[in-house]
């Protein structure tokens, strides 16, 4: 072997990671996609070989799992991980939706929903990575003009780490992303209407709780389980979105 070959394996391995990274990031390659290395290969006009030392960086980085008789795929979702995540954003982002009510304009609650009609006209040809980025659009909106800095940061940090998480709930729970955008319409609503500010915080608690039920009810059915695994998953765990809603 010359001394150049491992240093053109070494890169095609890092093109084939930054390959499927990149999709597995923006929603293309979702928590269950199968990842074929023959097929990448030929995408990338590679052997199997780099595709298979960057299959084997990403399940080292969580990305990816490998399971006999199934092969590479995209890691589901860790439940636990998404759980805390999504629990602490319902309560965080929920306060900090009250609190910037009084300091929203007219305009910026047209603009709310203006965004939620183009997330509804998605819903047809749903497109669930554009679903995503409107809705933050969206939410955003509503939360930023929170006068309380330390929980507008902890919202921010919520939505910053379920990019980590590759928050692509809406591509496998589809049917939650109509029932979203009716919640917001309901959320605009009591905004304009004036609400108190505990009736906005819930309704915006529930919103969030909602989407991790779906979620984790999605889990329980999809992923693959041990004896122990559905002992386990008898925990009700798909209530607990609920429950952190009525605290």
């Amino acid at each position: 072997m010359s001394a150049g070959q491992p240093t053109r394996l070494e890169s095609k391995s890092q093109r084939a990671y930054g390959f499927i990274r990149e999709r597995i990031d923006d929603g293309r390659y979702v928590p269950g996609y199968r990842l074929v290395l023959g097929q990448i290969a030929k995408e990338l006009d590679v052997s199997v070989v780099p595709v298979r030392e960057a299959i084997r960086r990403l399940e080292a980085e969580g990305l990816v799992t490998f399971e006999r008789n199934v092969g590479a795929q995209v890691a589901l979702i860790k439940e636990t991980e998404y759980l805390h995540t999504m629990q602490t954003l319902s309560i965080v982002e929920g306060a900090a939706t009250a609190l910037s009510a009084p300091y929203l304009a007219p305009a910026q609650l047209d603009r709310a929903r203006e965004l939620n009609e183009r997330m509804r006209r998605t819903l047809d040809d749903f497109d669930p990575h554009r679903f995503t980025e409107l809705n933050l659009e969206f939410h955003s909106v509503l939360f930023e003009e929170c006068p309380n800095p330390h929980i507008l940061d902890l919202v921010h940090r919520g939505w910053n780490r379920m990019r980590m998480l590759r928050d692509s709930s809406f591509s496998f729970v589809p049917g939650r992303a109509r029932e979203s955008v009716a919640e917001h319409d309901a959320i605009v609503d009591l905004i304009e209407a004036g609400a108190a500010p505990l009736e906005i915080e819930l309704a915006a608690r529930r919103h969030r709780t909602a989407t991790l039920d779906a979620m984790l009810a999605y889990q329980a059915q999809h992923r693959p389980t041990t004896p122990t695994d559905a002992a386990t998953r008898r925990t009700p765990a798909a209530g607990a979105g609920a429950a952190a809603a009525r605290a």
